[in-house]
């Protein structure tokens, strides 16, 4: 799916080497992640909306936020270490 989303850069001659083409994609990865974490929080909020103060609801809808978070701090240092690689090589990323 990501290719997909790179193809149109691709066909218009945006991207002229590797390091171009490795940091469309990482461009189009983040804002990706970036949907796919508001959903979660959007989606963890609703639950805590609808518990209704029922317990059960309530630990379902915190494992859900406090998953999201787990799930943003992974993507955060993903992207670091690439940051990271980048920076150490030289590389302009």
């Amino acid at each position: 799916m990501i290719c997909a989303l790179v193809l149109p850069s691709i066909a218009f001659g945006a991207v002229d080497s590797i390091q171009s083409l490795s940091v469309a994609i990482a461009r189009v990865v983040w804002f990706v992640f970036t949907v796919i974490a508001v959903i979660c929080f959007l989606v963890a909020g609703v639950m805590f909306l609808t518990a209704q103060g029922e317990p059960e609801k309530l630990k379902l809808a915190r494992s859900a936020f406090i998953w999201g978070v787990a799930g943003i701090l992974v993507g955060i240092v993903a992207f670091s270490i690439i940051k990271i690689t980048c920076n150490a090589l030289g590389a302009a990323c």
